[in-house]
């Protein structure tokens, strides 16, 4: 049997690595092609999906049996995770096994991957540069600067490197990578279309009835992220534009000490009640930020794709984001139909504040952005991205030494 077992160091339920990788599973068992996922650590909604990547190459067959099993089922009943399952498969030849690493930071997973006899695959989701990090969180930094080597060092042992974006396969080949392939991250848009929880939906419905426009932002309080570029543009566009104008800021945190100062710069500048540090929040709560909001918000200045501009074009939400990284790409700069978005120069809130302002005060400009975001959504729908995994993994199959 042909298998392909995924190596992850994480695996979460809110997360768009850990979601593209059970997502990734579900396409390779449609394919007829075993998969496990193996994880160094794991949320406990997610725990019984995966083994220990230590255990790997060692557990018995009735583990892995056991395993492999839980993820079938999950993936037969109606679930946030999985879609349908589809048909097709791939002639190959029997007993070949890749190991597939899910490749964001530092972690003894890509050591232990690297130093197995099978052939290697990456998957490759971009790592945060660590200047990032180190006047915040010198530990994560750490973790980057290794993530950072270890991708150096997968290069030459790795057949075939995939990435989210072109700015992250750009990366892969500056690095030395072969064979390389261009893989958005596979999202299922049935999963935005729930309904939205009612209390928090009428809870952000009775701050509009008292006026002013609604930003958002959706992703991780993090340095690179830029939350504070944020809070500076609400400012002005509050003073120049909209005095009632509130920021929601909807993920958890990756730095404790960038959250504090975060939270001590929203007071300093009197917006304590105009900025509302949300944290993580269930999907029917997120549905409600969406549906209520007037424009999604974005300054950060490192994404390897950007899962929140794609849930935000396919909820109708304008975007204005900080010209950068993948950032463009994903709002489809290149595809010929126009940024799905208004895009700013870093460090530039005034600039950004007006950017806001026409997007909310134009109304032939905002549903030509709706209109060109749900286009630009639909090239991610999920029976596209996994149609073209499989065609990767036929490929991939077929060119394997008999």
């Amino acid at each position: 049997m042909v298998a392909i077992h995924q190596f992850v160091p994480s695996l979460a339920s809110r997360d768009a690595i850990g979601h593209h990788t059970l997502q990734v599973q579900r396409v390779l068992h449609d394919m007829g092609i075993d998969s496990t996922i193996y994880a160094s650590e794991s949320q406990p909604e997610v725990r019984r999906r995966c083994a220990p990547y230590r255990t790997f190459g060692r557990e018995t067959a009735t583990m892995r049996a056991t395993v492999s099993a839980l993820a079938r089922s999950a993936r037969s009943r109606p679930s946030t995770w999985f879609g349908p399952a589809r048909s097709g498969g791939a002639a190959a030849d029997p007993g070949h096994t890749w190991l597939l690493y899910q490749g964001s930071t530092g972690s003894p997973v890509a050591g232990f991957v690297m130093a197995r006899p099978e052939p290697k695959l990456l998957d490759y989701h971009n790592i945060t540069p660590d200047l990032f990090f180190a006047p915040w969180e010198p530990h994560v930094a750490a973790e980057l600067a290794l993530g950072r080597r270890q991708l150096a060092e997968l290069a030459p042992v790795t057949e075939l490197a995939l990435a989210d974006s072109a700015f992250n396969e750009a990366e892969l080949t500056a690095l030395g990578f072969g064979a390389t392939a261009v893989l958005p991250i596979i999202i299922d848009t049935d999963d935005f279309d729930i309904e939205p929880d009612p209390a928090t939906l009428r809870r952000l419905e009775r701050a509009r009835d008292r006026g002013g426009a609604d930003w958002l932002f959706v992703g991780r309080i993090s340095p690179h992220k830029g939350q504070h570029e944020l809070v500076k543009a609400l400012a002005l566009y509050r003073r120049d534009h909209d005095p009632l104008a509130r920021l929601y800021l909807v993920g958890g945190s990756s730095s404790h000490s960038y959250l504090s100062a975060l939270e001590a710069f929203v007071a300093d500048l009197g917006l304590t009640s105009a900025v509302d540090i949300v944290g993580s929040v269930p999907p029917a709560e997120l549905c409600a930020y969406y549906l209520s909001a007037d424009v999604l918000t974005s300054a950060s200045r490192h994404e390897g794709f950007g899962v929140p501009l794609v849930e935000a074009m396919h909820h109708g939400v304008p975007v204005v984001a900080v010209d950068a990284a993948a950032v463009p790409e994903t709002l489809g700069r290149g595809t010929g139909r126009g940024a799905a978005g208004l895009l700013v120069g870093p460090e530039q809130p005034a600039l950004f504040a007006a950017a806001v302002a026409r997007v909310v005060g134009d109304a032939p400009l905002r549903t030509a952005m709706v209109e060109r975001g749900r286009d630009r959504a639909a090239d991610f729908a999920p029976a596209l991205t996994s149609a073209l995994l499989r065609t990767l993994v036929d490929d991939l199959v077929a060119g394997a030494p008999g």
